[in-house]
């Protein structure tokens, strides 16, 4: 049951993305339009594409919500994967699971250790440049 839901998730998500799709919707809604002087614009004209809007958007957030959860969970691995067989620190695999906030203080603390590098590269940048302007001026002499 799974595997099919899946696949039909998987097709559905395929053609509601294709611009086709849109154009067919949008066709439809004119129509709807155009159809409303021939029904007098009635409550039941009227509910004929408020009903069949919300219950195609009722259905649509539960297709979209699984392939976003899928999506989410796919692209999760392969992040732990890549952090697995690198040289990143392991205890980042799976910290999609921790709350906003504790995820919040782990993000901060990247963002310092990456700004503390970057200013030990412009720090050993500079010293190089100042050591080979000595050097330059050494060999001129």
């Amino acid at each position: 049951m799974e595997k099919l839901f899946t696949k039909v998730a998987n097709w559905v998500a395929h053609i509601t993305g294709l611009p086709l799709t849109f154009a067919v919707c949008c066709l439809i809604v004119v129509i709807w339009a155009v159809s409303g002087p021939f029904f007098g614009f009635s409550d039941t004209w009227q509910l004929v594409i408020n009903t069949g809007t919300t219950i195609i958007t009722f259905l649509m957030v539960f297709l979209i919500q699984n392939t976003q959860n899928r999506d989410g969970a796919a692209i999760q691995a392969k992040l732990d994967e890549l952090i697995r067989v690198s040289e990143g620190h392991n205890h980042f695999i799976g910290i999609e699971h921790l709350t906003e906030s504790e995820v919040e203080e782990i993000r901060d603390k990247c963002e310092r250790a990456a700004k503390r590098h970057d200013e030990q590269i412009a720090t050993m940048a500079a010293k190089k440049a100042v050591a080979q302007k000595r050097g330059a001026k050494k060999s001129a002499a």
